[in-house]
């Protein structure tokens, strides 16, 4: 479990070990300087294509311009990276670690966190971080409610949004755009509907989503839940949750096993409302034949859960240069503007496009346009995620009241 702690560095130094404390990065030209022929073990979920891709694809650009070495090392699950830094502290190994850059958010961010096992501050220390928005996309520095403090670098972002088969739902302004107009939708359309298995990601994200729409003061999720709190706040989201689930995709006795699985349903014709993570993923599916040409995209009227996918440093890396250079690279201007691209990765960008010299919001004026992609209007301001422990419960609670 993770304890909200209101971490700032100077606490940290009254108590923690030598090689917890504070590591200041150097002037950005000797940065450079190291970081030439080092070899940056980059430990990253595997486990998307697109996403290895681009991996792929930034290791080639930044062995070109700064003759860094990119090896990606391939993870089923972060916590097997951090498992394997918290060993080496625990050994004593402080110095040359074997992790040099991990993608992190949530929990495990946390705990490397809290455990003083991340190298920096390092984000202000970057050129390319001048440009990351730290006024709307709040997630870029507040992640499951513990403030980053310049730890991490935010490199992408998700959002929960809700893709349909236009074809079939011809009227934008009968789609459901809170929790209440989702049951009434279902009412009207039983068995169209469908959420991922509880137990996956996206299933407890739903129900978070859910309770945030439905709580009355959204600043409450924002604390670790008591018993006693969990139970009075939760209470209108399992009265909701009672009505829906007879008039789910099979009378919601089975579930789609993760997000994949939900759009599969969705391309299949037997529901037609998903949910997604990625306000990117209707254009990039249906681009690559995995939905309909007519997939559309909405969302709720009241915002929804964004959060942000992060690069840290261990606090024991042996090649921290080439791990800055590289993270630099990845919130370069350019860089967001490729990945954001449909026709290249599709990744929602960290960047405040205002604050961006002309040229460089240009190359985001230029990204491919498509009919199944919100507008950032449309999109809204991200709401933060919940404290951590709000899934947990979420998740072991649907598990007690529904799974016999």
């Amino acid at each position: 479990m993770i304890h909200r702690r209101q971490f700032t560095l100077a606490a940290t130094a009254a108590f923690a070990p030598a090689w917890a404390l504070a590591q200041p990065v150097p002037p950005w030209a000797e940065v450079l300087a190291k970081a030439r022929g080092q070899t940056v073990y980059w430990n990253a979920w595997a486990g998307d294509d697109k996403t290895n891709t681009l991996i792929t694809w930034v290791g080639e650009q930044v062995k070109a311009r700064h003759g860094v070495t990119v090896q990606h090392v391939r993870l089923k699950d972060t916590a097997e990276a951090v498992t394997r830094v918290v060993a080496e502290k625990a050994a004593g190994r402080h110095r040359d670690g074997s992790v040099d850059l991990i993608w992190i958010n949530g929990p495990n961010l946390l705990a490397m966190k809290r455990q003083g096992l991340l190298y920096g501050p390092v984000v202000q220390a970057l050129p390319n971080a001048r440009y990351i928005d730290t006024r709307r996309k709040r997630s870029n520095v507040i992640d499951f409610t513990t403030p980053v403090d310049g730890l991490a670098v935010p490199w992408r972002m998700a959002q929960i949004v809700f893709i349909y088969d236009s074809a079939r739902l011809r009227n934008p302004a009968d789609l459901p755009r809170s929790a209440p107009a989702l049951l009434d939708w279902a009412r009207r359309h039983p068995g169209r509907f469908t959420h991922a298995e509880v137990s996956n990601y996206m299933g407890s994200t739903f129900l978070k989503q859910v309770l945030l729409d439905l709580v009355a003061d959204a600043a409450l999720l924002q604390q670790p839940p008591t018993d006693a709190s969990f139970a009075q706040i939760t209470t209108p989201l399992w009265a909701w949750y009672e009505q829906l689930r007879p008039l789910l995709w099979r009378q919601g006795r089975q579930f789609a096993a993760n997000g994949s699985a939900q759009r599969q349903l969705l391309n299949d014709g037997e529901i037609d409302i998903t949910i997604s993570f990625d306000p990117y993923e209707a254009a990039v599916a249906a681009d690559a034949g995995l939905l309909p040409a007519s997939a559309r995209t909405f969302t709720f009227s009241k915002g929804t859960i964004g959060n942000t996918s992060f690069v840290a440093i261990p606090y024991n890396a042996r090649h921290k240069e080439g791990a800055l250079v590289l993270a630099n690279f990845l919130i370069e201007p350019a860089t967001q503007a490729r990945a954001q691209d449909i026709k290249q990765f599709g990744n929602l960008t960290v960047l405040d496009l205002g604050t961006l010299p002309p040229a460089d919001r240009a190359l985001f004026d230029q990204i491919t346009p498509h009919p199944a992609l919100v507008t950032p209007a449309e999109l809204g301001t991200p709401l933060l995620e919940p404290h951590a422990d709000w899934m947990t419960r979420l998740a072991a609670e649907w598990t007690r009241r529904y799974t016999r």
